[in-house]
């Protein structure tokens, strides 16, 4: 009873959100509906779909001039509502390569977004001190560094920041998260308590 009670707030959350008029949009497909649906969109849209468990759609392609990216379409934990999208760059083995694919993003979403909302980018240890390229890279391997730019619009929000891939490599993250369906996930997560 409590799973089809469950199902029935998914659904009705589902039509009053794509009831509504804007979504953010990643590739030109607004962020919202089923993940079947929108992994569909992005199939569509000239990625190749890696599998889908557990409320996470993976998909691979090129994105935004860059060559095989994977790509994260994510829903809501307890119903099928598509709320964020993440994209990740191919893993570059230099600090200096990384930060060129950075910067380059950066200067796109930019243009496209006007100035963002935030910026930090800044090492917390010695790696801001040298010009190591691999203590650079050591730095970001043991998280001692905080590098990300967010970007905010009325339909939501973009995060660009870089990551660990292994030891050894980073690679840039982009994520879109809509804010309708966002203030859904909050709004579904504050009626679990």
């Amino acid at each position: 009873m409590k799973k089809a009670l469950l199902t029935l707030i998914c659904l009705v959350i589902m039509g009053g959100v794509m009831a509504q008029e804007e979504h953010l949009s990643f590739k030109g497909v607004p962020i919202n509906g089923t993940l079947k649906a929108y992994t569909a969109a992005m199939v569509k849209a000239g990625f190749k779909s890696e599998g889908t468990q557990d409320g996470l759609s993976l998909l691979s392609g090129d994105f935004a001039g860059f060559k095989d990216c994977i790509v994260g379409v994510s829903t809501l934990k307890n119903c099928d509502v598509v709320n964020r999208i993440v994209v990740l760059f191919p893993a570059k083995d230099t600090w200096a390569s990384l930060m060129g694919d950075y910067e380059h993003l950066k200067s796109l979403l930019t243009t496209k977004y006007g100035e963002p909302e935030t910026e930090r980018e800044y090492f917390t240890g010695y790696a801001g001190k040298t010009d190591s390229d691999g203590i650079k890279m050591s730095a970001l391997h043991n998280e001692e560094l905080e590098w990300y730019t967010v970007f905010v619009t009325d339909l939501g929000s973009i995060e660009l920041s870089v990551t660990s891939a292994s030891y050894g490599q980073g690679m840039v993250r982009l994520g879109y998260f809509d804010k309708k369906n966002t203030e859904t996930v909050t709004q579904s997560a504050l009626d679990d308590l």
